[in-house]
């Protein structure tokens, strides 16, 4: 049996006339950006996230660069982000000029240390971004109350999280302005490369749409020095169609994520995911630990089970990020997840017997 760490075949089963019935009709109207099939997604997946707004952009890192834009962070201020986060999230701070301030994980949710943030907070720091990682929401109550007394922007990155809730509230829908990604691997996936911002500040959000689209509101006449960054027509048709599929494939994950839960959670020396109280979690990513987590990848390709590793070096030990001068031991927590972290196969139409086969492979190793 082989087993892939991700297939689109199910999901895509499931929609695929109505894909291409989506897709006919944009080639049909002839009308190819910032057109009404945008229009329709953005007021859905604004409603999906309980917001007033949503705007689309082409992609999950514009997004963040173009909230942080809106929200008048520049060269100097600084930021709040995770250690141990995909290092999109630094990027965006990087582009607008601004300094990633790196805080340490809970190693328990992997998700921002909500008793380390104040420790990193100074003169210059401006906001907290919190990504809820792997598809379990961060502690947002105690964030929103950190940044309000420090006078702080909040922009959550809600791209592994789609339908995740924390104490009844969805994700993306807590900070100032929120990012998400559609990249074709997220739970609400696009045919390629699309993003979207959501919020609830109607000033803000105006803003944020003259920024995606050249700095302008009216065609040829420039407010701001913008950027072209638009959810194409193609992608929000696609979209559309995807998220009246978000919650049915959303709870089969939770499904498949149970078993691994039962099945797995007497193997001593593998850590399972948990959940925080008050969350809700959606397992974009199915994420164990070992410290042998390299020959437990190597015996399972060899049994045809094929995992991920998200991610094998933090952003801080990049060499895109040598300027800062950090070493190996400077952020551990990071370091270890890093280390030893394994994403096994969970994606929805994966079987019930795929699943046990997941399941003795892991155990084989460790028998």
């Amino acid at each position: 049996m082989k087993i892939p760490y991700l297939s689109f075949n199910y999901q895509h089963s499931l929609m695929k006339s109505e894909l291409k019935d989506a897709c006919d009709s944009i080639i049909e109207s002839g009308w190819f950006i910032m057109g009404e099939a945008l229009k329709k997604f953005e007021q859905e997946y604004a409603q999906l996230s309980n917001t007033s707004d949503a705007v689309g952009v082409a992609n999950g890192l514009d997004a963040l660069i173009i909230s942080l834009k809106t929200l008048g962070i520049k060269e100097g201020d600084e930021i709040i982000v995770p250690s141990n986060t995909y290092i999109a999230s630094w990027l965006a701070v990087s582009a607008v000029g601004a300094i990633p301030i790196p805080v340490e994980p809970n190693i328990k949710t992997y998700n921002l240390d909500v008793d380390r943030i104040e420790e990193k907070i100074s003169s210059r720091t401006k906001a907290i971004m919190p990504v809820h990682l792997y598809g379990l929401p961060c502690e947002m109550d105690r964030i929103m109350e950190i940044a309000k007394k420090h006078n702080l922007f909040v922009v959550e990155d809600n791209a592994q999280a789609h339908l995740a809730t924390y104490n009844g509230k969805i994700t993306g829908s807590f900070g100032n302005l929120n990012a998400t990604s559609f990249y074709p691997g997220k739970n609400l996936g696009a045919l390629g490369d699309a993003g979207a911002i959501t919020g609830n500040d109607t000033e803000l959000i105006e803003k944020v749409r003259i920024l995606r689209n050249y700095g302008s509101e009216k065609k040829y006449y420039n407010m701001v020095k913008g950027v072209n960054s638009r959810l194409d027509e193609m992608q929000a048709a696609i979209l559309s169609v995807k998220l009246n599929y978000i919650a049915q494939l959303t709870n089969e994950r939770k499904v498949i994520a149970r078993k691994y839960d039962k099945e797995l959670s007497d193997i001593e020396g593998l850590t399972l995911p948990i959940i925080n109280d008050g969350a809700t979690h959606v397992y974009h990513i199915y994420l164990v630990r070992t410290p042998k987590r390299d020959e437990l990848m190597k015996h399972l390709i060899n049994l045809g089970v094929y995992p991920f590793i998200h991610y094998p070096l933090p952003p801080h030990l990049q060499e895109a990020y040598a300027e800062f001068g950090y070493k190996k031991g400077d952020f551990p927590i990071a370091e270890e997840i890093a280390d030893t972290c394994l994403s096994i196969p969970l994606y929805p139409g994966l079987t019930d017997a795929e699943t046990t086969y997941v399941v003795e492979s892991i155990k084989s190793f460790f028998e």
